[in-house]
């Protein structure tokens, strides 16, 4: 059957394809937030009649969605009542004292950990204090914090909870009539994959990942955490008059001045000689310990706090302000605009104090640099604004703050709670999302979690990215557009042997993946794929279950680009990556998963 004939006679078809075509354009260029694609695309499918709006909207109702609600909930109060608190000091443990020994930890204790709890809580509380190990054993932080993404990567496909995207899955597989996934369907392929990805890791790790934290071009004394800010010479500053070859700027403490402006004239290198005059302003390369130190001898005024400065120390923590650093995740509508335009001091009542944007120099005055995805900040904020930002998706919080947590003493209760979250639908009639609910009410009634914060614990952008990517599904079944795409596709894996057949599928899926978000992948290769089995067209002789668990594995392998995953992400700016330096390290991985899964599948499920 020709598939453009249907689509241009048939006009829900036609609109489904330009959707399809369009999301997937918008989910690469990355033009707006994925969350809003998806909605544009529910949106869409409902004005021109395709779909009524119960079926484009089903998917915000699903049990999945609210089992991934809850489960934010749960792994909050874990968080919060310390529950981590025993992994963070075997991490700093004196045992642990080489990349290698502290990758095999990462790959046996977290990965595990990341198959009940989201993986980017998990990055995001581990990531400061990997960084801190790194600095105090004299390790470029390049070689531990792939790994740490890799291994949550790995760990989140142990059980339906590790990942929203086995949740989606879960609920698209529902929806297409073949049941939804129980809690430990994923178990026997992914143990097998968790461990041979783990032996991966640490046998390449000494030659695959890069050195980075050596390169003296970027880190100096040992220091891994160098910003790029904008600061200005007070007129009773002690480098007034000095060159800035003899100042104490590198005589002391080693900060590169890359650019220097006068009376509204910008000097650039070399710089070596010029005398520094009051009221100049320099942008400087410098730790983020130095900038402190900096700042509370009165040597500079940072360049964006200037009127707040008269003895002022603005890294004090009085009333309540704290120092920290946050990360612009993926899909920030931060990222393209400068912090003028986006007026961030005032929006957000938080100054930033600099920004360090992986390897890359910034050479732009703090306020007219365009912020992308993966610079880390570093601000100045209250405890109230804090709280803000921690609600938000346009920053991750990377620090830790104290006055957010309850008493240790809600430990004990805490992990007794989400224990029995997992082992109640084993045990019992009673569903997961049932189990995951009951959890978050204890969790609040035990004192673990107050019930404000279940609110602000729940990922807005991922659950309207989830409820709107279903409809994809539900269109391409309604206008059976998901047969005509099956039909003009068996020419390539029919007459192959089942397990190439396999493997062509599974690369499609992982290749997809690199590119738009593993939640977008599924929902639009999934329906596809499941229509070989030999539930329905019979082109594969393998069950439409086995087919669901390969897209799955496939979508769950972001192992060759920072945009992979959000974790990479995370990693990518601390760890100062360069791009490929992704691709190098896990592109054996890959490649060893696309031949194993395959296998694994027809194994369990032949």
């Amino acid at each position: 059957m020709n598939l453009i004939a249907v689509v241009s006679n048939n006009f829900d078809a036609f609109i489904t394809v330009v959707v399809l075509i369009m999301s997937i354009i918008l989910f690469i260029k990355n033009t707006i937030a994925p969350e809003l694609t998806g909605l544009l695309c529910v949106g869409i499918f409902i004005a021109t009649g395709v779909l009524s709006p119960e079926k484009a909207l089903a998917g915000f109702g699903s049990p999945s969605l609210i089992t991934l609600m809850g489960l934010f909930a749960v792994s909050s109060a874990l968080f919060k009542s310390g529950a981590l608190d025993r992994v963070r000091e075997l991490i700093s443990s004196e045992s642990i004292r080489t990349p290698r020994k502290l990758i095999s930890l990462i790959a046996f204790l977290i990965a595990p950990i990341s198959g009940i709890v989201p993986n980017t809580p998990v990055v995001a509380s581990l990531l400061p204090l990997i960084e801190g190990w790194c600095e105090r054993r004299n390790i470029s932080p390049s070689k531990v914090l792939l790994p740490l993404s890799f291994a949550t990567l790995l760990g989140g496909t142990l059980t339906l909870l590790g990942s929203s995207v086995n949740l989606l899955v879960s609920d698209i597989s529902q929806q297409l009539g073949y049941g939804a996934l129980e809690l430990f369907s994923l178990t026997s392929v992914g143990i097998p994959v968790w461990l041979i990805g783990t032996t991966y890791m640490i046998l390449v790790s000494d030659v695959l990942l890069p050195d980075r934290g050596r390169d003296k071009e970027f880190i100096k004394n040992g220091d891994m955490n160098i910003y790029f800010t904008e600061v200005t010479i007070p007129s009773n500053s002690e480098l007034v008059g000095q060159s800035v070859r003899n100042s104490r700027l590198q005589r002391r403490f080693d900060v590169d001045v890359l650019e220097l402006q006068r009376n509204g004239k910008v000097i650039l290198p070399p710089l070596a000689d010029r005398k520094i005059e009051p009221d100049d302003r320099l942008i400087i390369r410098v730790t983020r310990a130095d900038l402190f130190r900096l700042q509370q001898e009165h040597t500079i005024l940072l360049g964006e706090n200037k009127t707040s400065f008269d003895g002022a120390n603005v890294f004090s923590d009085d009333e309540g302000t704290k120092t920290f650093e946050a990360l612009l995740p993926a899909g920030s509508t931060l990222a393209g605009a400068s912090l003028r335009e986006l007026r961030f001091r005032q929006r957000h009542n938080a100054t930033v104090l600099a920004l360090r944007r992986g390897q890359q120099t910034v050479q732009e005055r703090l306020g007219q640099a365009v912020l992308r995805a993966g610079d880390v900040l570093l601000l100045q904020a209250p405890l109230d604004s804090i709280r803000g930002l921690q609600a938000s998706n346009d920053l991750l919080i990377l620090d830790q703050f104290e006055d957010d947590l309850p008493f240790l003493i809600k430990k004990p209760i805490s992990i007794a709670i989400a224990i029995g979250m997992v082992v109640l639908p084993s045990v019992s009639n009673i569903p997961l999302v049932g189990s995951v609910l009951l959890a978050v009410i204890a969790m609040v009634a035990c004192g673990c979690l107050r019930p404000a914060e279940i609110q602000k614990s729940i990922r807005l952008d991922v659950i309207l990215l989830l409820g709107s990517l279903s409809c994809f599904s539900v269109a391409m079944k309604e206008t059976k557009l998901d047969q005509l795409i099956v039909e003009n596709m068996k020419f390539v894996i029919d007459g192959m042997p089942l397990y190439f057949a396999l493997v062509v599928i599974f690369v499609s899926t992982v290749i997809l993946t690199q590119f738009i978000s593993n939640a977008a992948s599924v929902a639009l290769i999934l329906p596809v794929a499941i229509k070989f089995s030999s539930e329905n067209l019979n082109v594969l002789p393998i069950s439409a279950s086995a087919l669901i668990m390969l897209v799955l594995f496939g979508a769950s392998q972001s192992f060759l680009t920072p945009m992979g995953y959000q974790t990479n992400l995370m990693v990518y700016g601390p760890g100062r990556y360069r791009f490929f330096d992704i691709a190098k390290y896990g592109a054996g991985l890959t490649l060893i998963m696309s031949f194993t899964v395959p296998a694994l599948i027809i194994l369990n499920y032949g």
